[in-house]
């Protein structure tokens, strides 16, 4: 039997998901493949690292930095994430990752981008993380406040965009039992952007621009297949039981840690539920 995890973004909000994988990490829950997308690449990497509490400590110590992420780093280098900072300096020097306890791992980590030429996911098998930074600062690149970033010639944006809750990619890679991790209530549904923004920003890129339009009702329909398995109990669904203020570029402390805290506490209480459809 294999066991695949999906796990949303969000920017902050995937705080949530971390405190959800530290609980996995307590309890030794052990999945054979990961396919997640944005913020939930960037955080998920630590559980096949087994680093407990990272995501959570070195986002509370760093969140107000300036060299982190926000409009300082915006207005100063174009992306609202720092790339030196976040994607090298700390996960190299100030916190350090584990990238061989990560590569060591059994775990099949698969990280989305969005091709902003096709407007399609792609999806990028994770071996060696310090060689691969810019696969993950290509997941997690927000459109509008975010450069596109180059891999092997083409030019990626957020995972999210054409991917947002990758399911079916981990249906097609053949996992037998699926636990899914969403960031917002099971009841959160998206609503439409108007679509002059996005012609206004990537009109060069009409692939990009069109799942970009469509972004919202992909999500919707995705939302809604996961309830339909979760109710027919063909996969496992861990979500916010709560809905919680926060947002993806959150700098209030407290904010963050209560995302966490959810993520803790939603995963113990779901957690007897859980060994008990992974053993069936």
């Amino acid at each position: 039997m294999k066991v695949g995890l999906v796990l949303e973004g969000g920017g902050m909000r995937a705080m949530f998901t971390a405190g959800v994988l530290d609980v996995f990490l307590t309890e030794n829950v052990q999945v054979d493949g990961i396919v997640a997308v944005s913020a939930g690449v960037l955080f998920g990497v630590n559980y096949p690292a087994k680093q407990y509490g990272r995501a959570l400590r070195y986002n509370k110590k760093y969140l107000n930095d300036k060299r982190y992420m926000g409009w300082h780093s915006l207005l100063t280098t174009g992306n609202i994430v720092n790339k030196d900072f976040a994607f090298y300096e700390l996960p190299f020097t100030l916190d350090p990752f584990d990238a061989e306890t990560f590569r060591q791992s059994k775990i099949d980590f698969y990280a989305t981008l969005t091709n902003v030429q096709t407007g399609k996911a792609e999806y990028v098998k994770l071996d060696d993380v310090f060689n691969e930074m810019e696969v993950l600062r290509a997941t997690s690149a927000m459109p509008f406040v975010s450069k596109m970033v180059e891999i092997n010639g083409q030019y990626y944006l957020d995972g999210g965009i054409a991917d947002s809750i990758p399911l079916k990619k981990c249906q097609a890679l053949g996992y037998d039992k699926i636990i899914v991790v969403l960031t917002r209530p099971l009841e959160y549904r998206k609503k439409p952007t108007p679509s002059w923004i996005f012609n206004l920003f990537y009109r060069d890129y009409p692939h990009l621009v069109e799942k970009l339009k469509t972004r919202y009702q992909n999500y919707n329909d995705t939302v809604e297949e996961i309830i339909r398995l979760n109710n027919n109990k063909d996969i496992f669904v861990i979500r916010p039981s709560h809905h919680l203020p926060i947002s993806r570029i959150e700098k209030d402390v407290e904010k963050v840690q209560a995302m966490y805290d959810l993520g803790i506490t939603d995963a113990k209480r779901e957690m007897a539920a859980l060994k008990a459809f992974l053993s069936r």
